[in-house]
């Protein structure tokens, strides 16, 4: 048997529904407010992981693994510390539905959350 997550083959998850219990960003990542991360894992394997991630407003850092995600809802900005190789900046961006952003391992980030963001990840 198998320790494999995974989705059901043709069966719907309705992502923006989920229930997702939150705990406090560790003190050490906050840069402002008082905010809250919840996530839920719903496939995963050796080829990665799938979830859904959310963040209720406030700023926190973050040092980021490989991702592509997708914006259910809500409003942030995220600023990059660091750049990716080979690029010596990269200018914020601005997070709302349907932003489609990737992500490379190592990447530092600071996340400032105006309206709660939920997203969908794929991460490897």
């Amino acid at each position: 048997m198998s320790d494999e997550l995974r989705l059901l083959a043709g069966a719907l998850t309705d992502a923006p529904g989920l229930e997702l219990e939150h705990e406090p960003v560790p003190a050490d990542q906050v840069v402002a407010g008082a905010p809250t991360t919840g996530y839920l894992a719903l496939d995963s394997s050796d080829a990665g992981e799938i979830g859904v991630w959310e963040m209720t407003p406030g700023a926190m850092r973050d040092v980021e693994v490989d991702e592509v995600f997708v914006v259910l809802s809500g409003a942030a900005t995220v600023e990059f510390e660091t750049a990716p190789v080979g690029r010596a900046h990269l200018d914020p961006i601005i997070l709302a539905p349907g932003a489609v952003v990737r992500l490379e391992a190592g990447m530092k980030t600071i996340w400032t959350v105006r309206e709660t963001l939920r997203k969908v990840f794929i991460s490897r």
